[in-house]
């Protein structure tokens, strides 16, 4: 990434799992922030990205809920002991 320019917007989507996970350089972040302030396409895909990771999180969440509906026995079992081997 240069200085005097700013990043591209392919840049900022290449760099941006490691500007949310922190472990992006502090010019890198920089240059990614300044990107940011003049981009709001980019803006807002960072926005979707934050939501969508946000969402899958929430999605895979452990539960000990059980199950609604239908659910076949063979699979619960299944998912019993995989969790049961899981914990060792």
């Amino acid at each position: 990434m240069s200085r005097n320019e700013y990043i591209t917007c392919r840049e900022l989507i290449d760099f941006i799992a490691d500007y949310l996970d922190g472990t992006l350089p502090p010019e890198h972040r920089r240059d990614f922030d300044r990107h940011l302030t003049v981009c709001p396409p980019c803006v807002a895909y960072l926005d979707g990205y934050k939501k969508t990771i946000a969402l899958g999180k929430a999605a895979l969440k452990p539960s000990d809920d059980p199950a609604t509906g239908q659910v076949p026995e063979g699979l619960l079992h299944a998912i019993r002991a995989a969790r049961q081997q899981a914990k060792g």
